[in-house]
């Protein structure tokens, strides 16, 4: 599986680092990078996306001290397991995610109604 393109934007105030590493978090949280998916190679990424090598190296450490990707040796990085989480942490992430939820849909000037309706057409898509 290929990674879907990663898009910096150099006007915003987010450094490079930091907006590789949400893309990419983003992508394997939300299940569009499952589990053992390869990343591509540091450089490769580096190059693709016109910026240092440090720079998207600093984003796949990050990621790494998240859990969220593994980096072998001689083996590349690739997306780690979910990790298995008591009831009462998976209730604290999903609450977090709801309230994040929450947040962007005001700042969209959605209301309740129409948040709530956005949700349920996503768990009806295979």
């Amino acid at each position: 599986m290929s990674v879907p393109r990663i898009r910096l934007d150099p006007a915003s105030t987010i450094p490079p680092y930091e907006q590789v590493r949400r893309q990419l978090a983003d992508l394997i949280e939300t299940g569009v990078l499952p589990e053992g998916t390869r990343l591509p190679p540091v450089r490769q990424l580096a190059g693709d996306l016109e910026l240092a090598v440090g720079t998207v190296a600093r984003a796949y450490s990050e990621l790494e001290s998240a859990g969220l990707v593994q980096t072998r040796r001689g083996g590349g990085t690739v997306v780690a397991p979910a990790p298995q989480l008591s009831t009462e942490d998976m209730q604290e992430q999903l609450a977090r995610r709801a309230r994040q939820y929450v947040t962007d849909t005001r700042r969209l000037g959605v209301d309740d109604a129409e948040a709530l309706a956005a949700v349920r057409r996503e768990q009806e898509r295979p």
